[in-house]
């Protein structure tokens, strides 16, 4: 696989979390793709859960973002360092970093996410 299809790949699920585009966002991974979000909670699988999980990071917001800082391709996978920002429905400024690992498929599509941050920081802002 070529580092620039892993790329495409992660772009396109920073480009969805910016547009607070669900159905782009899900589309982003593998029908059967497992999501660690954050590491250390229970994981998401497949598409409706994914969507699901989308409405509730997104649903306290009017506009919330992931801009990748730094973008790691090795083999059919990625390490992101990401900055987060957002506004919430009642105003409030938001921001917070963490560090995404993704391994794509053959298809283009994320297989695994693993997500190394703290919702807590965030949650605290709000």
């Amino acid at each position: 696989m070529s580092p620039e299809v892993v790329s495409k790949a992660v772009r396109a699920y920073f480009e969805a979390i910016r547009a607070m585009d669900q159905e782009a966002w899900v589309n982003t991974f593998a029908e059967d793709a497992v999501s660690y979000d954050p590491v250390g909670a229970l994981p998401t699988k497949g598409h409706e859960k994914l969507g699901e999980f989308f409405e509730t990071i997104t649903a306290a917001f009017k506009e919330v973002g992931l801009t990748e800082d730094h973008i790691f391709v090795a083999g059919t996978g990625a390490a992101v360092k990401w900055t987060g920002r957002g506004v919430s429905k009642q105003g409030r400024k938001v921001h917070f970093e963490g560090i995404d690992i993704f391994d794509v498929n053959e298809s283009g599509k994320i297989q695994t996410l693993h997500a190394y941050w703290n919702p807590a920081e965030m949650l605290g802002q709000l």
